[in-house]
C-alpha cells in the first residue's frame, strides 16, 4: 500500500512482547433468537464436526463484533448443536499463546500478535480468516499542557505496552516528525511511558502522564478525564481504514473442522450486519458484555464516542496489514517477514457470496 503522506506509516510492532496472564471466562448458552432476521444455514440441535468450539477475544469495545455476537446467540445459533466456550484476554500475545496451545480454536485479536505469530511460528501456527473492525485509535492530550501536535516533542505520552500495535504507531509518528526515541527504553525527544490501558486514566488524571496513544474506549475515558483528542489514527489511512481486530484461527483447527470455521464466521459476518443495522440496539448489546465479563459497564460520555469511532466489517483490509508489518520493519523493530499465506480467506468468501455480498482480497497475501 502506497502512503501519500509520511505520517501513514503508523501502526504494527511486533517485538517479543511479555505474556499476560488471560482471563478465562467460560459461557454457558441458551437458545435464543436470532437478531439478524436471516436463515440460518444451520440446522437447530445439530452438531457439526465438533461437540464445542473455542473461541478468546477481549473485553474490548474494539472486539464489538464478538461481544455482541455472544451477546446476542447470533455466533451460537450459527453452530446449532455444537457449543460455543469463550475466553478472554488482556493482551495479543497470550491469546497466541493460547492458540498454539489449543485452549482456544478461533480468536479475534489486532494485527500487531497475529503478525508476531505468525512469524515465530515460521508461518504455522495461524491462519487470518476475517476483518473484525477498523479505527478507534486516538492521540488524547491534557489540553493545559499541550495544545499542537508539535507540542508532543519533549511530552511524557503512555502507550498500552512495549511493542503493541499503539506503541509503534506512536514511534513512527514521532520518527516521521524528525523526532528521535530509542524504542527500548522509550527515552527521547518524547518519553514514551509504557503502562497497562487499565492504569493509564489514573496516571493521566495526577499528571505523570500528559497524554496518551491508546485505543477504544481508554481514549474516551482520558477524554472523560478533561483530556482532548489531537489526532484520530483514522486520518493518517487512506479512506480512514485500517485494520485493528481480526479473526484468526489454528491451522490444524481449520484444517480438521472447516464447517465449523464457516459457521463461526457467518456468525460474524451476520452479527456486523445486525450491528450497522441496529447501532443503539448493538452499542446496549456491547455494554451489557462487558458488563457481564468485566463487572462493570461503560458509562454513556465513555461508550458513545468510543462506539462511534469503531467501524466493525469482514474485510480484513489486507493491504493495511502489509503496510504495518513494512513500517515495523522500517522501524528497525520487525525482521522482515514472509507474510505470504497469512491469509486464507476462502471460507469467508464462500460465506459472503451466500449472502449476496462480494469477495474481499488478500492483498497478494492468500494461501496458494
Amino acid at each position: 500500500m502506497s502512503a501519500p503522506h509520511p505520517a501513514r506509516r503508523v501502526l504494527a510492532a511486533l517485538a517479543a512482547l511479555p505474556l499476560l496472564t488471560a482471563a478465562l471466562t467460560a459461557c454457558g448458552y441458551g437458545s435464543q433468537a436470532d437478531r439478524t432476521g436471516a436463515k440460518s444455514t444451520a440446522t437447530d440441535g445439530k452438531k457439526l464436526s465438533v461437540d464445542t468450539v473455542r473461541i478468546g477475544y477481549f473485553p474490548n469495545i474494539t472486539h464489538a463484533t464478538p461481544l455482541v455476537g455472544e451477546q446476542e446467540g447470533i455466533l451460537q445459533k450459527e453452530l446449532g448443536g455444537t457449543k460455543l466456550k469463550s475466553a478472554t484476554f488482556n493482551a495479543g500475545p497470550s491469546e497466541i499463546e493460547a492458540l498454539n496451545a489449543g485452549s482456544i480454536d478461533i480468536g479475534w485479536i489486532g494485527p500487531s500478535p497475529a503478525i508476531n505469530g505468525w512469524a515465530k511460528s515460521k508461518g504455522r501456527s495461524l491462519r487470518i480468516v476475517s476483518g473484525s473492525a477498523s479505527g478507534g485509535v486516538k492521540l488524547v492530550v491534557d489540553p493545559k499542557k499541550i495544545t499542537s501536535l508539535d507540542e508532543v516533542k519533549g511530552k511524557r505520552i503512555a502507550t498500552p505496552q512495549k511493542g503493541n500495535t499503539q506503541d509503534v504507531a506512536f514511534l513512527n509518528w514521532i520518527a516521521d516528525k524528525g523526532w528521535k526515541v530509542d524504542p527500548q527504553s522509550g527515552k527521547g525527544d518524547v518519553s514514551v511511558v509504557r503502562t497497562d490501558n487499565k492504569v493509564t486514566p489514573d496516571a493521566f488524571k495526577s499528571g505523570s502522564v500528559d497524554g496518551a496513544w491508546v485505543p477504544e474506549p481508554t481514549a474516551s475515558k482520558l477524554v472523560s478525564e478533561g483530556g482532548k483528542v489531537l489526532l484520530d489514527e483514522s486520518s493518517l489511512w487512506p479512506g480512514g481504514k485500517f485494520v485493528i481486530t481480526n479473526v484468526i484461527v489454528s491451522q490444524k483447527f481449520l484444517a480438521a473442522h472447516p464447517d465449523v470455521v464457516e459457521a463461526v464466521l457467518r456468525g460474524s459476518v451476520r452479527t456486523n450486519a445486525w450491528i450497522a443495522a441496529h447501532p443503539e440496539q448493538a452499542e446496549a448489546s456491547a455494554n451489557e458484555a462487558l458488563k457481564r465479563l468485566s463487572g462493570k459497564a461503560l458509562p454513556a460520555d465513555i461508550l458513545d464516542p468510543a462506539w462511534k469511532s469503531i467501524r466493525t466489517l469482514d474485510d480484513p483490509l489486507a493491504a493495511t496489514l502489509r503496510a504495518e508489518a513494512d513500517h515495523a520493519v522500517a522501524a528497525g523493530l520487525l525482521d522482515r517477514p514472509d507474510l505470504s499465506g497469512i491469509y486464507d480467506l476462502t471460507p469467508l468468501n464462500k460465506v459472503l457470496r451466500a449472502e449476496g455480498r462480494p469477495a474481499v482480497s488478500a492483498a497478494g497475501l492468500g494461501k496458494q
